[in-house]
């Protein structure tokens, strides 16, 4: 039942973006969140467990008994900012800070410039305006994550949907912002939407994000290959970061081998040196006895 919620959510969903309707993809996950709840009433499938491998993936769609709740802040401000380098060490602490890092900033910048080239906001030479801005406020949102001991807050590509929408002025992410804000107060409401009626949105989203690959020139195998790896990594490897980091290192080796090192500026060596070191950072803390 799961699996057949999604294709139809993934059908009305399709069906509603082609017929260019306002609010296709919010229309989309409410019109799945309906029929998902329907199904778990009548059939009954329960979540997703060892012993039933086929339920919801995510959350139970089911009539919550109450509405709204107040929002746990039980672990606000319980972090420890050196408390790593007293449990793993300094070596161990530091290969993880660069990590960290190197993953958030590159998931930035993926987001910022797939995003922004779907808004068409990019400038004549393919820059985004005032990207320095949207690194800080990226950055400082990210601290601001984990000393409120959450998940790192930072771009997301689901930005895609309302961009599709027209959003393009950035009151869309404030709305957004503020409406993330209050459903902290109605969880119980947020948690009926299940994984399968999500999803279908973010394959709608991919394809949006896929139109852009017409600008690639795919007869130049120079720069094909790379583009094509980036692309196959980031889903297989569920990272934005690996898809880019596949992208630079194998331009790198293909400028190497093909004689044509002059082509690559001091900072794609710094690059694709980084991110070297962030694919071989396993191997590193196994050699070093961190692992």
């Amino acid at each position: 039942w799961p699996i057949f919620t999604f294709c139809i959510g993934l059908l009305i969903t399709i069906v509603l973006v082609v017929r260019k309707v306002k609010g296709a993809i919010l229309i989309g996950i409410l019109a799945t969140t309906v029929l998902a709840i329907v199904i778990e009433a009548v059939a009954g499938v329960g979540g997703k467990t060892a012993d039933n491998p086929t339920g919801w993936g995510l959350n139970v769609p089911a009539v919550p008994e109450a509405i709204v709740a107040t929002p746990d802040l039980g672990l606000l401000g319980q972090f420890s900012l050196f408390g790593s380098f007293q449990v793993i060490g300094v070596i161990a602490s530091l290969l993880a800070i660069f990590s960290l890092m190197l993953s958030d900033f590159f998931d930035t910048m993926g987001t910022a410039f797939g995003l922004a080239t779907e808004a068409e906001l990019l400038d004549d030479e393919g820059n985004i305006p005032h990207f320095e801005s949207i690194l800080v406020v990226d950055s400082i949102a990210a601290a601001a994550g984990g000393a409120a001991s959450v998940s790192s807050n930072t771009s997301y590509i689901e930005s895609a949907s309302g961009i599709g929408e027209g959003a393009r002025t950035g009151i869309a992410s404030i709305v957004t912002g503020a409406l993330f804000l209050i459903a902290m107060f109605f969880s119980p409401l947020v948690t009926i939407i299940p994984y399968e009626a999500a999803t279908p949105a973010l394959v709608v989203v991919g394809f949006l994000m896929m139109t852009q690959i017409r600008h690639i020139d795919f007869t130049d195998y120079s720069i094909g290959i790379p583009a094509f790896l980036t692309i196959a990594i980031m889903p297989f490897t569920y990272s934005i970061t690996n898809g880019i980091g596949a992208g630079f290192v194998s331009w790198l080796v293909i400028k190497i081998f093909t004689g044509k090192v002059k082509e690559v500026n001091w900072l794609m060596w710094v690059i694709s040196i980084a991110y070297i070191i962030y694919f071989a950072i396993y191997p590193i803390q196994v050699l070093l006895g961190l692992k």
